[in-house]
């Protein structure tokens, strides 16, 4: 019988090969090229879901995030604030991510794993904990979940498609 747990992992799971299939084969002139003036690149598309993940699940369990944890940040060396995670940035912003394929996996997956360990040890339980107050109804930690979950499955399949545009 399926568990909760089990299809959080299954989803994000998902969104780890979806992100591999989409870097995989291009040069770091292909993931950072705009289709259009006010387009998002690939780069920038994994690097958001990555900074989503590490934020959003960092913050449901009181820990700190991997980018500023693990030197991800310095690997990175966007001119960003450390709290940066993609929302509200201008064009310019977002086009200045710069970035290979092989560091946008590897941060990728050490925020996959993180995210997989986390939701491997949650109960039915654990999904009504209210993790931000901020919002009229609170969020709960289910609802953070899934957000975070269709959040990446919509930036993936953009990324997807500028694949596609470009090869």
């Amino acid at each position: 019988m399926a568990t909760t747990s089990d299809l959080l992992q299954d989803a994000f799971g998902r969104v780890r090969d979806s992100v591999h299939a989409t870097l995989e084969g291009l040069d770091e002139t292909q993931l950072t090229r705009a289709v259009a003036p006010s387009a998002n690149t690939i780069a920038w598309l994994t690097w958001h879901i990555s900074r989503l993940i590490d934020d959003h699940l960092a913050d449901a369990q009181g820990v700190e995030q991997l980018w500023t944890r693990d030197g991800w940040q310095d690997r990175f060396a966007l001119p960003f604030d450390a709290d940066a995670i993609g929302y509200g940035q201008s064009v310019e912003e977002a086009q200045g991510v710069r970035a290979g394929a092989d560091l946008l996996a590897d941060y990728h997956d050490a925020v996959q794993e993180f995210a997989v360990g986390y939701v491997r040890s949650l109960t039915d339980d654990d999904l009504d904990r209210v993790v931000d107050e901020r919002w009229d109804p609170p969020v709960t930690l289910a609802v953070r979940l899934v957000s975070v979950v269709n959040d990446c499955a919509q930036h993936v399949g953009q990324a997807a498609f500028v694949r596609g545009l470009l090869t």
